[in-house]
């Protein structure tokens, strides 16, 4: 069946719920771009300096990166629909403080509670759409990465069009859109039936014990450095105004969409997982080598660019962390998540120290060579991928597939 049929159970025709699941799942991925032009209008406004502005990012995927392993704990005890609300919750409540914040410290403690509901919320939301979605999981799936593609590229233009007129605004902005998402889904979503086993909090750490779930997320683990060197880093190399910057990362988005959910799967198809994603992982590293040595106008074709190979990426990878290992699909994304999501929290903060201590072009360099290393580990432990890759019909995931956020 045809995802994008709009008859019965297409991905244009669904149910109510999954419609306000979907809607409040791009705002929650807005929220991870949205910072991206205001930051350094956010270092001006609060004196602060680039290291200590990027800690906005390392405190929220600190958190996230933590909270994998109590997600499933909670969603397993008080049901789908309840672990979003909460998550939602936290996200308004957070997001609407910081923009109340006095100065970076604060701003930095309100980022970390905002990653905690996030996490609750984005590693529900594919299992309730998927529970609830008309036309089985392939359409469930589309949707979801649709939802992250979405959220992905208008985030950061949010975040200029607000942010022009005060990087508080932003803030407010997302809070205001969260509790519409909060209101729709307490409207118009069912209870999910709760789990039969309750997920204990090391289960997930249990299941990276499988060598090829292991050896996903620590490739996962060296791609996302480079991910988060370009989104968080970035912004302050490229030092435009937030309209400027939004509208780079506004096509970033774009391209990380739409490589996502229409190119990955069709280089899967001709070409296989790991060929792909070994390719992919090399021209990102050399994507951000030029971006960090190239000349104003290189940078800004390069950060538009690294959009496509981190689309590829992010799709690849979700599909093998969904098939490589044995153990329950929820348990084992979760110990993969919990992984990957250590690197989103170091590299915003190793980037700008990086630079302080040597220069501009070396933060770069360095990113390049994780992206290397992430390559790597998809060669040397093709093995232990290998049949899990090849299995997997790719673009499509099974109905117990439902806590990986491929972001």
């Amino acid at each position: 069946m045809d995802p994008f049929d709009a008859g019965a159970g297409g991905l244009l025709k669904q149910p109510k719920s999954v419609w306000a699941t979907a809607g409040a799942s791009v705002v929650a991925f807005m929220g991870i771009g949205l910072v991206d032009p205001i930051l350094p209008s956010i270092a001006s406004g609060l004196n602060a300096s680039a290291s200590q502005v990027s800690l906005l990012f390392t405190s929220y995927f600190l958190i996230t990166a933590i909270a994998m392993l109590v997600t499933g704990f909670v969603s397993s005890r008080i049901g789908g629909k309840r672990t979003l609300l909460l998550g939602l919750a936290l996200v308004v409540v957070f997001a609407g403080l910081s923009g109340t914040s006095g100065s970076v410290g604060e701003l930095v403690g309100f980022r970390a509670g905002w990653g905690l509901g996030n996490a609750l919320f984005v590693s529900t939301a594919l299992a309730v759409i998927v529970g609830a979605a008309a036309g089985g999981s392939a359409a469930a799936i589309l949707l979801y990465e649709s939802a992250l593609g979405l959220g992905m590229a208008c985030g950061p233009l949010l975040g200029a069009l607000l942010g022009d007129a005060s990087w508080r605004y932003p803030f407010f902005g997302t809070a205001f859109l969260m509790a519409v998402g909060f209101l729709c889904i307490a409207v118009f979503l069912r209870e999910q039936p709760k789990p039969a086993r309750k997920t204990s909090l090391l289960d997930p750490v249990k299941a990276l014990g499988h060598g090829g779930l292991a050896s996903a997320a620590i490739s996962a683990f060296f791609y996302n450095y480079t991910f988060f060197t370009v989104l968080a880093f970035t912004p302050f190399v490229l030092n435009m105004s937030p309209y400027r910057s939004g509208a780079v990362f506004f096509a970033w988005g774009v391209l990380l969409a739409v490589f996502s959910v229409i190119v990955a799967p069709r280089l899967q198809k001709r070409f296989g997982s790991l060929k792909v994603l070994g390719g992919s992982l090399v021209l990102l590293a050399a994507d951000v080598l030029v971006l960090g040595y190239g000349d104003h106008t290189t940078a800004v074709v390069c950060t538009i660019l690294s959009g496509a190979f981190i689309g590829v990426n992010n799709t690849v990878y979700t599909e093998l962390a969904l098939g490589v290992s044995d153990a329950p699909r929820p348990v084992a994304s979760a110990g993969y998540n919990f992984v990957r999501w250590f690197a989103a929290a170091a590299a915003p903060f190793f980037a700008p120290k990086i630079e302080e201590w040597t220069d501009l072009h070396i933060p770069f360099v360095v990113a390049a060579v994780t992206a290397v290393l992430g390559a790597v580990v998809v060669v040397v432990r093709r093995k232990a991928l290998t049949h899990e890759a090849e299995e997997l019909e790719p673009g499509h995931a099974t109905e117990d597939s439902v806590t990986v956020f491929a972001g």
